[in-house]
């Protein structure tokens, strides 16, 4: 993991250490023995990694746990010694140990996974059922912001579901304050444009998608009818923990390719010149850069650009 930077404030080193204390306090992590058996938290991870496995090798168990190789051979000499572990040598290379569970630890193993799944599910029953739907949505933010998707996790596109609109407009005015100074105005307007897209909504040549990974939203594109003629592409973006995927250009290409089905000659769209990771998409689908001019809308000046694409 990257050292922490110099310009994290002290504030929010203080939060993420808050958030952790309560975090381990609730899961009943702060104990000598986890889950009223005799193992360490460390113990019962090694468990659980060979359980998904017939046979793992121990540098990636070493690698799935983040362990010292020195602490990881302690761990599992004593849970060897148990008789919850067996490890071998590996007959195509005698330099790698193969370690399995034995039918003692698959037990215990069983064992750790009910009383787990009977203390979160303590832990969710005092709460109602919009604040756990709120609770796991969060949970799988933070895991997607500190263990980013593979790059060969699905992107799944679809049209914006309960809740996906207020994030569109939430996203925009967070993100494009944070990343270009963008002020109220910039946010009020994306907030005009999806209250639009909404009352319009449901038109037979206008559409929206939601980009997801793991079932979270990292991006969005929109699809409005400019004229008979003439739709307007408008409100991409991307989660910056999910760029580098082409994700960009997947939102892109599918608002042309329902442009193009829905029988439009042309595609345009306004965007700023400071947005220099879009231009990129913009000229490999096809687009011109047909007009420019500069302003002060959001605050900061910016050249706004109009692109267009024949269909």
């Amino acid at each position: 993991m990257p050292a922490i930077q110099s310009t994290t404030s002290a504030e929010t080193i203080a939060a993420v250490r808050d958030f952790n204390r309560d975090y381990t306090r609730s899961a009943g992590l702060i104990t000598e023995n986890l889950l009223d058996t005799p193992h360490s938290l460390t113990e019962a991870r090694v468990i659980y990694e060979l359980a998904a496995d017939d046979e793992l090798g121990s540098g990636e168990l070493r690698e799935r746990v983040g362990l010292d190789a020195g602490y990881l051979s302690r761990v599992v000499t004593r849970l060897e010694a148990d008789g919850l572990v067996r490890k071998r040598r590996s007959e195509r290379d005698g330099r790698r140990q193969l370690l399995t569970l034995t039918p003692e630890g698959a037990l215990r193993r069983r064992t750790l996974d009910r009383r787990s799944a009977d203390r979160v599910r303590a832990l969710l029953g005092t709460l109602p059922e919009d604040r756990v739907d709120a609770l796991v949505s969060a949970m799988g933010r933070i895991q997607a912001i500190l263990d980013p998707a593979d790059v060969s996790d699905p992107v799944a596109l679809g049209p914006p579901g309960p809740g996906d609109l207020g994030w569109v407009v939430e996203r925009h005015g967070f993100l494009f304050n944070r990343e270009y100074g963008w002020g109220a105005g910039f946010e009020t307007l994306i907030a005009q444009l999806v209250a639009e897209f909404a009352v319009r909504a449901p038109q037979e040549r206008e559409e929206a998608w939601i980009a997801r990974l793991k079932g979270e939203p990292v991006g969005s594109i929109f699809c409005f009818r400019e004229d008979e003629e003439t739709a307007r592409l408008r409100l991409l973006l991307v989660e910056p923990h999910a760029r580098g995927r082409r994700l960009g250009s997947l939102l892109v290409e599918e608002c042309i390719r329902f442009a193009t089905a829905a029988r439009y000659r042309h595609l345009v769209l306004w965007t700023m010149d400071v947005l220099t990771h879009a231009r990129p998409i913009y000229e490999a689908t096809g687009f011109e850069l047909v007009d420019s001019e500069p302003h002060r809308m959001f605050g900061p000046e910016v050249v706004g650009q109009t692109w267009r694409l024949e269909l």
